[in-house]
């Protein structure tokens, strides 16, 4: 005689260990997003500032004065402000014709740090893959 087991087969997952594990990450994200901060990639130096070799190409100089305008020493049109678009069109041209053209930032010791960052981001959306910010030694 054939005797068959009183239990019947659950075809239930158990999800409780998934709810643990979900709780936990939910914990490590709530806790690490607000130190994730937005910025944008400069790549600096990492040695002691040292003036451009005499060797080097030529750099494009983009600037910003204490108002917020930009500039771009391009030709002759180094001492009129460019409108943004046109600084991009500008920077976009230069690195197509040399994309190994070296961009350094030229800010007022007083400009607001929103332009400079802006003109920075400006830079980067023309495809300026690294840029250099200009200082003027301590002695000067």
């Amino acid at each position: 005689m054939y005797v068959r087991s009183k239990r019947k087969r659950v075809a239930e997952i158990n999800v409780v260990p998934y709810i643990d594990v979900m709780l936990v990450l939910l914990i490590i994200f709530m806790v690490t997003a607000p130190l994730i901060t937005q910025g944008v990639k400069v790549d600096l130096p990492k040695a002691d500032s040292e003036a451009l070799s005499e060797d080097s190409k030529t750099p494009l100089v983009a600037s910003v004065d204490a108002n917020g305008r930009f500039y771009l020493n391009v030709g002759d049109s180094k001492s009129e402000p460019l409108e943004p678009d046109e600084l991009a069109t500008l920077v976009k041209a230069r690195l197509t014709v040399d994309p190994e053209t070296p961009v350094v930032v030229n800010g007022d010791g007083n400009v607001n740090y929103n332009s400079v960052i802006q003109l920075m981001v400006l830079l980067q959306n023309a495809g300026v893959p690294s840029v250099g910010l200009m200082t003027e030694s301590p002695e000067s």
